[in-house]
């Protein structure tokens, strides 16, 4: 007679002592043999940090470049020039969907998902996204602006006002879901 061992799930739901933890699909000590409860917390932060980053290039394109036309990617050349790094653009943030789905899926499946983790990556890669397009190309490299024709200083407290508050919710989420997968998260 066979012997039958519990699948990924059943040793996620299982502490360190053999009794229950956390949430279902919690990562604790015992989650999986092979994957460190460190290494799974660091996996899902990055995992959601991927979709969050994918996350907010896309509303940046849906919204600001195609549904509002306040710009394009790169606005210092033909408006062609303008829609190919558009496409770019897209193209950049669907791969960082698509393995970050896979990635999530991956974890889930193998019992290894430090969920509250992965959120916490999720806010942070929105507000790093956005400041970093709001400090970087649109004041350094001056790849565009959010709005032309207007007074910016509006629209740029605005941008980077709400960057800052995702980036520091997300990262005030990584410091709480620290001890997620020790037992303590």
């Amino acid at each position: 007679m066979a012997v039958r061992r519990p699948g990924p799930r059943a040793a996620a739901r299982v502490g360190v002592a053999g009794a229950r933890g956390g949430y279902r699909g919690s990562v604790t000590a015992a989650a999986s043999p092979a994957v460190p409860a460190r290494a799974a917390r660091r996996r899902s932060l990055l995992t959601g940090g991927m979709l969050g980053v994918g996350v907010m290039a896309a509303v940046d394109v849906v919204v600001f470049h195609l549904l509002l036309g306040w710009h394009h990617f790169y606005d210092r050349s033909t408006p062609a020039v303008g829609l190919l790094s558009d496409g770019l653009l897209q193209t950049g943030y669907l791969v960082l969907l698509v393995a970050g789905a896979f990635r999530l899926a991956d974890a889930r499946r193998a019992g290894t998902l430090a969920r509250r983790s992965a959120v916490a990556g999720f806010v942070t890669g929105l507000g790093a996204f956005q400041l970093f397009d709001g400090v970087v190309d649109h004041k350094l490299l001056r790849v565009h602006q959010v709005r032309y024709g207007v007074d910016l200083l509006p629209y740029d407290l605005v941008w980077n006002g709400a960057a800052l508050l995702l980036l520091l919710a997300g990262l005030g989420l990584v410091v709480a879901t620290r001890g997620e997968g020790r037992g303590t998260g």
